[in-house]
């Protein structure tokens, strides 16, 4: 079991999940699945924000994400999400791609915006727990499993390699 603090945030984070739904910004079924989207903002420095969640798998660093709201363009799902959840400003957003992720039976349909931003992230305390830069070839432990592979991609479309 985590501390008083741990499951605090816990409930603060399903707490914003259930008012989500009630505004209506679920998220869209994709094909086989959910279909939801992750955001790379890298700052000046060319480091990543990562995030970890108090309501999923907290000791885990992961891109920020979530859901789309129905009729939700990605770009325009990640530059709202990142404000509300760490109040940075996504500069020049632009889709990086769909990445399918099989979860033992169950896909989810990622769609990764890409962007940057100059503001420092300061974590929301009700899903968001920490949010912090890192070097993109240093990246912290843990990390999700699919995280290395959106990376790896954002960093050869950085480097000119967008085949």
């Amino acid at each position: 079991r985590g501390s008083p603090e741990r499951d605090w945030l816990r409930s603060e984070g399903r707490s914003a999940r259930r008012e989500r739904r009630a505004e209506g910004k679920l998220p869209v079924p994709g094909q086989f699945g959910w279909r939801g989207r992750g955001q790379i903002a890298a700052n000046a420095s060319g480091h990543v924000l990562l995030v970890r969640h108090s309501y999923h798998a907290p000791e885990v660093w992961m891109l920020p994400g979530g859901g789309l709201g129905l009729g939700e363009s990605p770009v325009d799902a990640a530059s709202r999400e990142l404000a509300e959840e760490v109040g940075c400003v996504l500069a020049a957003p632009r889709h990086l791609g769909t990445f399918t992720l099989d979860r033992s039976g169950w896909t989810n349909v990622i769609e990764v915006v890409t962007g940057t931003t100059a503001d420092d992230a300061r974590p929301d305390g009700r899903e968001i727990a920490a949010a912090q830069f890192f070097d993109p070839h240093d990246l912290p432990h843990p990390t999700g499993g699919h995280l290395t592979v959106m990376i790896a991609r954002w960093l050869e479309v950085q480097n000119g390699n967008s085949a």
